[in-house]
């Protein structure tokens, strides 16, 4: 399990826990975050999208063109922050991380 710091929609923040090697996206909906995942978490919608601190952004590879398209496309994109949250895999080293959901377009 990895640890993450999570800032929800409203604001409040907690600390949940993320299997290694499931998407992101998976960890925060079975903390019960609200992430819709409309596509099921094959980056065809943006509708788990988050904001990572840009000092963490490079952690993960970068966003194929595909995933940049569509979170550009939406009113509350952020460069070097803006991800789609089924695109990024947990890994170890990723512990406390901050990940804040970014609002619904």
């Amino acid at each position: 399990m990895v640890e993450f710091v999570v800032t929800d929609r409203k604001g409040a923040t907690r600390t949940v826990d993320c299997l290694i090697d499931q998407s992101l996206m998976l960890g925060l909906k079975k903390n019960g975050f609200d992430i819709l995942a409309t596509c099921g978490g094959i980056a065809s919608c943006s509708t788990c999208h988050v904001y990572l601190e840009p000092a963490d952004y490079d952690r993960f590879p970068p966003p194929s063109e595909f995933e940049l398209e569509l979170l550009e496309e939406g009113d509350n994109y952020r460069s070097g922050s803006s991800r789609l949250s089924c695109q990024l895999r947990v890994a170890d080293d990723l512990a406390g991380m901050a990940v804040t959901v970014a609002p619904e377009d």
